[in-house]
């Protein structure tokens, strides 16, 4: 392969074997097991949960708060009871609330406390008992048993007189798959609205005051058997619920169908006699399909997940025990040990249990396992379940680990459910050993290598070869796992860089136990562009269970190759760097012009005497009229008219000196207009007083 448009990848080979390694690292650990609930989903929660101004924008999503801030301990984080109750007490006061409205109202007050007066929640409890008989919704149905069954737990009375008949409403909307519809007026059923149902089948239970018949229960129970039957699946035991024919306005998605089940499912088990047929497999499944993803984006989501996995973390189905690895990257070099923890949802501590390695095939034979039947030693300092396999004999690579475990007490066995085997993958690392590698250039027409040199890869041992177009050169060397077994890395390859920066990058492939490269210089002339001169060779050899995964310059090899024909393509134009635009420029010399001459220092002060000669001749014309302000008029109006007159030519000499000293033409005539408008006029009213002053002395 020849590339120069590739050269800035090249350049950096030494760090793409460490990204592949780093690369495949993350993928084992993203493939490898499902966590707990851990911190990150607390920082989560106090980064996607923030109040404005002391609330949040919706009593749905400050409930939502609440209720995770509660299941993860993160303590009376949102301070917003000051801002939220009186939103609460609106609410619940208010004729025009809905049903929703009040249930959301209900249950932030279940986890605020706000001071409400027992006769509001009785007249709540009324207002929902009354809905409860009145409708068919299986929204309204819900929202106003979850309410009354928020109402019940504040100490009020909230019975429902009629709990089978409200059942049986509820009921007459189940389907024969286990699934639910939302009205007696839509044909088509939701696994959404199942969960939705069998929860607020549950609140009529706990609510009646008197009991359920028993035969409703049962056939509720069957519902939920056959509503797992649709349950969807992944290869690895991941079980989720999700919607098969809804419309696009009402399908929620997996992971919000999911929550809804497990919720109306393990609602249900708590108040029903008896134990629900779901086998603990199942329960096993939905929490690691709840775990498996992640930490998630958004709030609505992270609720669902936090709140889901919060009923599975105590129910009377079955409590799955989660098995993860802390690490999936043992060395051996470090003589790690395989360690395990086995769990609940949110990291409690598993009863006690037996935990088996019932075999480790590695990704190259995957039908000869390498270890068998292994039982994992307890710590029970640290809870965790540990085996040491240095002594085991294991080699570096990939393996695929599968674990069983198995309660010792048999009572736990109708409370926990271990499932059957999980599948974990794990990596092996360990240093490889380069052994019998040569280098050499030998004739075209001949298999004799006459200067093959020894290569000593673990020293900066630098050689040095020269061939022309008529030879070949030949790579070769060996690769051995701790154990002396032939280790294939993930990459292995030869580049040689010419003069230039031209680079050629050559695959390696392994056969009969060694790594084997002849370069062929007259099949290669044309991708060389005919560029003799030296080349550098390097070595690229990287592996994720490869410890010392390395980059290694070789040496060079002077290469003499034939002159190009006329029409031999030419080496590719070396690219840019992209970054080279924000380098430093070259500098700019800068080349201002001559200054002008100007005039002596003396003549400048004789023709700045010249200019105020013209004042100087004001001054002694006006000394020489004799002027005075016997004139001036002594009435108050005409008097105020002439000094604004005076005051008017005051302001257009000092418009002069401004004008000389910083003003512009344009904004200096601006200004003169506006003042000469003004001159005119006082000017006029002065002339004209002055006219009549005189008109009056001349007729006495």
């Amino acid at each position: 392969m020849t590339v120069r448009a590739k050269q800035g990848m090249a350049r950096n080979l030494g760090s793409v074997g460490l990204a592949a390694l780093i690369c495949a690292i993350l993928f084992i650990s993203a493939a490898a097991s499902v966590r707990p609930i851990s911190d990150a989903h607390r920082s989560a929660v106090l980064e996607l949960f923030v109040p404005v101004d002391g609330s949040f924008p919706s009593l749905e999503e400050t409930y939502e708060a609440l209720r995770i801030s509660q299941i993860l301990g993160v303590g009376n984080t949102f301070d917003i009871s000051q801002a939220t109750c009186p939103v609460v007490i609106e609410k619940l006061k208010s004729p025009a609330s809905s049903p929703k409205d009040l249930f959301d109202a209900l249950r932030v007050n279940s986890l605020l406390g706000c001071q409400i007066s027992s006769q509001t929640l009785e007249d709540v409890a009324s207002q929902l008992q009354a809905l409860v008989k009145g409708t068919d919704s299986l929204m309204n149905l819900y929202y106003s048993v979850l309410g009354l069954l928020r109402i019940k737990g504040q100490g009020v009375n909230a019975a429902i007189s009629d709990a089978e008949g409200v059942f049986h409403s509820i009921k007459a909307l189940s389907q024969s798959d286990g699934r639910w519809r939302y009205d007696t007026n839509k044909a088509e059923s939701s696994t959404y609205a199942a969960g939705i149902a069998l929860e607020a089948l549950a609140g009529v239970v706990t609510l009646a005051d008197a009991e359920v018949d028993q035969s409703q229960i049962a056939i509720v129970k069957h519902d939920i058997v056959k509503l797992f039957d649709g349950i969807k699946s992944y290869d690895d035991g991941t079980l989720f619920f999700d919607e098969k024919h809804v419309d696009g306005s009402e399908y929620k998605g997996p992971l919000t169908t999911t929550a809804a089940v497990v919720r109306g499912v393990t609602a249900f088990a708590a108040v029903a006699s008896g134990k629900l047929k779901i086998p603990g497999e199942k329960m096993l499944g939905l929490a690691k399909f709840l775990l498996s993803i992640g930490v998630p984006g958004s709030p609505k989501d992270i609720f669902n997940q936090i709140d889901a996995l919060s009923c599975i973390e105590n129910n009377r189905i079955s409590i799955p025990l989660i098995l993860s690895l802390p690490a999936t990257v043992l060395s051996l070099t470090s003589k790690d040990q395989l360690k395990v923890e086995v769990t609940t949802v949110f990291g409690s501590a598993a009863p006690p249990l037996t935990v088996n390695l019932v075999q480790a095939s590695s990704s190259d034979a995957k039908n000869t396992p390498v270890i068998k039947n292994q039982e994992l030693q307890f710590d029970p300092e640290t809870n965790i379940y540990y085996l040491d396999i240095l002594p085991l004999k294991i080699d570096v690579g990939k393996y695929a680990l599968q674990f069983e475990i198995s309660l010792q007490d048999h009572e736990n066995l109708d409370i926990y459910a271990t499932g059957g085997r999980t599948h974990v993958l794990a990596f092996l690392t360990g240093p490889i050993k380069v052994d019998k590698s040569e280098i050499g250039v030998f004739d075209s027409d001949s298999e004799t290598t006459a200067t093959m040199q020894k290569l000593d890869l673990s020293d900066n041992q630098r050689i040095s070869l020269i061939a022309n177009h008529l030879q070949k050169m030949c790579l070769t060397f060996q690769l051995l796992t701790p154990l002396g077994h032939t280790f294939k890395p993930h990459q292995v390859l030869l580049k040689l860089r010419h003069e230039s920066k031209v680079e050629h990058i050559f695959a390696l492939e392994s056969s009969a136990r060694q790594y084997k490269i002849i370069l062929d210089f007259l099949g290669l002339v044309e991708k060389f562009y005919y560029l003799s001169g030296r080349y550098e060779i390097e070595l690229t050899v990287g592996d994720a269970a490869m410890e010392n995964s390395f980059l290694r310059v070789l040496g060079h090899i002077d290469l003499d190759l034939p002159e190009p024909p006329e029409k031999a393509s030419r080496p590719p134009p070396e690219p840019v760097d992209p970054y080279s635009r924000f380098g430093p420029k070259q500098e700019i010399s800068h080349i201002f012009r001559a200054p002008e001459k100007r005039p002596p220092k003396e003549l400048s002060y004789a023709f700045l005497a010249f200019t105020l000669l013209p004042l100087g001749g004001l001054l002694i014309g006006l000394l020489r009229l004799g002027v005075n302000l016997k004139g001036f008029p002594s009435s108050s109006v005409p008097a105020l008219f002439a000094t604004l007159f005076h005051a008017g030519i005051a302001a257009v000499l000092m418009l002069y000196v401004f004008f000389w000293l910083k003003l512009d033409l344009f904004t200096t005539l601006k200004a003169l207009s506006v003042l000469l408008g003004f001159l005119i006029f006082v000017g006029h009213r002065t002339l004209s007083h002055l006219a009549s002053t005189s008109a009056k002395l001349k007729t006495n």
